[in-house]
């Protein structure tokens, strides 16, 4: 596929799950791929092996979206770099459960840091140059647990993405005017490796048995796949919407 002049940046795109499928569904898409991480030895290695899959050049670039100052001047530079930018991926996310009533303000406030202020920021600078340049793509990764009545998520966790979907709809509301388009995924359980160091396998048995409809744990290529058509010229006239990618669990919520 030749390649698209379009520029695309992920947030935390190098890890082993939602970011890194959605930077490689987009790369192999033909837009111009930009990989950023908090870790950035782990975001330059992913860089150099997609650039090998897609055969040219993935730029990666250290970013923590808890460092406002961070997000204005690598979103600056990319813009200026590569002329522009067109599809932004906020996908930046971190959670760790603790019940309300002995809930820390440290993991509450850094909850909702990266996951809704994260994710605010990115937006916040991305729309300067997609305004700029007459339009533009943004998609936010929620999650069911923006509506989920449950105790598998955490309520910061919770609290943070259904922020991130009020965000979604206040900002494609101001911004359809200038041809920019904000949209949301949320997944429902997503494999990754990580997932085996937090749940034990009934969790994962009983999620089967208890929740999926279609009998099977969620994918990163399934997000990614929602992310691809977002980020395409087929949804130009789709924006404030949320699309869950859950294998039915949402529906049974």
């Amino acid at each position: 596929m030749g390649n698209d002049p379009r520029v695309a940046l992920v947030t935390a795109a190098a890890g082993a799950g939602i970011g890194a499928a959605v930077a490689r569904r987009l790369a192999r898409d033909g837009l111009n791929v930009v990989v950023t991480d908090a870790h950035e030895r782990r975001c330059r290695e992913f860089a150099d092996v997609l650039a090998d899959e897609v055969g040219r050049e993935v730029s990666a670039y250290h970013l923590d979206v808890t460092d406002h100052t961070q997000v204005q001047a690598v979103i600056s530079e990319v813009a200026a770099d590569k002329g522009g930018l067109d599809v932004l991926v906020n996908n930046a996310g971190w959670s760790k459960i603790e019940p309300v009533a002995e809930m820390s303000l440290e993991t509450w406030q850094r909850c909702l840091d990266v996951d809704l202020t994260g994710t605010f920021v990115c937006m916040r600078y991305a729309l300067a140059a997609m305004i700029a340049a007459g339009g533009g793509s943004i998609i936010n990764i929620s999650s069911i647990a923006a509506w989920e009545m449950s105790t598998e998520h955490g309520a910061a966790y919770s609290a943070a993405k259904a922020g991130v979907l009020a965000l979604t709809r206040v900002a494609a509301a101001e911004n359809g005017v200038h041809g920019v388009r904000v949209n949301a995924v949320a997944p429902g359980l997503i494999y990754n490796d990580f997932l085996r160091k937090i749940y034990p396998q009934e969790f994962f048995d009983s999620y089967l048995s208890d929740k999926a409809f279609l009998g099977r744990i969620g994918q990163p290529d399934d997000v990614a796949s929602m992310v691809s058509f977002l980020a395409s010229d087929e949804a130009t006239y789709v924006t404030g919407e949320v699309f869950t990618v859950s294998g039915g669990v949402s529906a049974r919520g």
